[in-house]
């Protein structure tokens, strides 16, 4: 059963926001979150806690709210969170950019005592745009207001060619709901996507493929473990089996510990500020 929820449904076209994604769309990226990512996807700083867009390195903070440089040039982007939401719990709001890319299956917040609550909500996307928690994948459609369940393994991928933005909040307290203003009612089901169970040849390719790695490749090789996750029905946590699995067939100790280390940094234990090295 899906554990993140749909909470609401925004007049997103009440908004004009097209100029404000060309903005976003040329904003760099300092690449924070490089070890969990593939392909192009990056995260855009409009407020946190110091106002500081290059401070972008998620931690809870107990100050108030301050808009970055780039949340003062997105007016339009912020006013849809202030129509909606309070501002009183409110801590971070990014904008996250993915364009043919996928996101390691990972678990958010391992780095603290507590967490957070996490809203998504899609400014533009497409049907290539997807998400994953656990063995069930699903389309989040523009407008639509989605708490992401991020204490179990979860993923994200797209592959369209022009970006997905996805408009991210974060709010102190887990337990605590949000209140969300003048939503609109959801029309449609949420949309499930439903995906055939993986064969045992595909799965015997897949971990074969590490016979021909190196120290080298053995990090883009992952991108096609995690994108099978999306394309056959198997549990997001199953990616890092069968990538340790494809070490060890390539026969080198350091590759199994590496693989190994991966899927802790992902899924099991990290600190505050720890960088994954490959």
């Amino acid at each position: 059963m899906l554990k993140s929820q749909r909470l609401a449904m925004l007049p997103i076209d009440s908004y004009d926001l097209d100029s404000e994604f060309s903005v976003v769309d040329h904003h760099d990226y300092g690449g924070e979150y490089d070890a969990l990512t593939f392909g192009s996807w990056s995260s855009h700083v409009l407020a946190n806690g110091s106002g500081v867009e290059s401070d972008d390195a998620f931690r809870p903070h107990d100050g108030s709210l301050t808009l970055t440089e780039l949340g003062r040039q997105l007016p339009g982007i912020m006013s849809l969170v202030t129509d909606h939401f309070s501002l009183d719990r409110l801590q971070w709001v990014r904008v996250f950019s993915l364009r043919d890319g996928i996101m390691t299956p990972h678990v958010d917040f391992l780095e603290f005592a507590e967490p957070g609550t996490r809203l998504q909500i899609p400014l533009r996307t497409s049907e290539e745009s997807l998400h994953s928690e656990n063995d069930i994948v699903y389309h989040l459609r523009r407008g639509e207001v989605w708490k992401i369940h991020t204490t179990d393994p979860h993923s994200a991928c797209s592959s369209a060619g022009t970006a997905r933005l996805s408009l991210c909040l974060d709010f102190s307290g887990a337990e605590e709901p949000v209140e969300i203003r003048n939503d609109i009612p959801a029309t449609e089901s949420i949309r499930i996507i439903e995906r055939p169970e993986a064969t045992e040849a595909e799965i015997e390719e897949l971990l074969e493929s590490g016979r021909n790695w190196t120290p080298a490749t053995m990090r883009s090789a992952f991108r096609r473990f995690a994108e099978l996750h999306f394309e056959r029905h198997a549990h997001a946590a199953a990616t890092f089996d069968w990538y340790v699995e494809a070490a060890r067939r390539a026969g080198d100790a350091d590759m199994v510990a590496k693989a190994e280390a991966y899927r802790t940094y992902c899924i099991g234990k990290r600190t505050y500020g720890e960088e994954f090295v490959w």
